[in-house]
């Protein structure tokens, strides 16, 4: 009597399909999010940049004048502040980019911890859950992660100095503009919604951000 054939074996089941689905989902749910983010920047950049005063009236001569006092110092800068508030702003990020570009070391520790939490939580999908050397991080070990290397890099390097001396040089350069300029030749427009700004693209992303917590 013939002995029946073996069995075959078990043909082996691939999980590349499985494994790279995981990827795929997150470049899919990541990838719109970081668009919308961008292009709300964008759309944030230009209207800000349309409501800037001509840098001109910003350095007219004739305009200058020493103030009588404090006082009078400290109202010509709110009016000042008020009117030029696009320019004033772009001035402090110049005088910041400036800094910044002058010592390159600090610039790329700024740029890997804002990627840091561009990729690791603003924009990364709750699933798949990131795993880095075999562990499983959730979302409020990698916020508290990123709150940590963020004062690790502002306070215990030279970013922060760099960063805070910027700042005082550039509000500088404001208060002395504003305490010197006079008001009385500007039209201020009080219609204007206060939402508009340079940062006012942060309103359409801040309940995605709230969501995570």
């Amino acid at each position: 009597m013939a002995s029946a054939p073996p069995a075959a074996p078990p043909l082996p089941i691939s999980t590349s399909q499985t494994s790279q689905s995981a990827p795929s989902q997150a470049t899919i749910t990541t990838t719109p999010a970081f668009r919308v983010f961008i292009s709300r920047l964008s759309d944030s950049v230009r209207h800000s940049l349309s409501l800037r005063r001509p840098w001109l009236e910003l350095l007219d001569r004739s305009s200058f004048s020493r103030p009588d006092s404090l006082s009078d110092a400290a109202a010509r800068i709110r009016k000042n502040a008020s009117y030029f508030r696009v320019n004033y702003l772009l001035l402090l990020a110049s005088v910041l980019a400036l800094s910044l570009l002058s010592h390159p070391f600090s610039l790329l520790l700024l740029l890997l911890l804002l990627s840091a939490w561009l990729f690791l939580y603003l924009f990364r999908p709750s699933e798949p859950p990131l795993v880095l050397f075999g562990r499983t991080f959730s979302d409020r070990e990698i916020l508290a992660s990123l709150v940590v290397l963020t004062v690790v890099v502002v306070f215990l390097t030279s970013v922060g100095s760099l960063i805070i001396s910027a700042l005082m040089v550039g509000l500088a350069i404001v208060a002395a503009h504003g305490a010197f300029r006079m008001p009385e030749d500007l039209f201020l427009d009080d219609q204007e919604p206060a939402s508009t700004g340079l940062l006012s693209f942060l309103g359409g992303a801040a309940p995605a951000v709230v969501s995570r917590v």
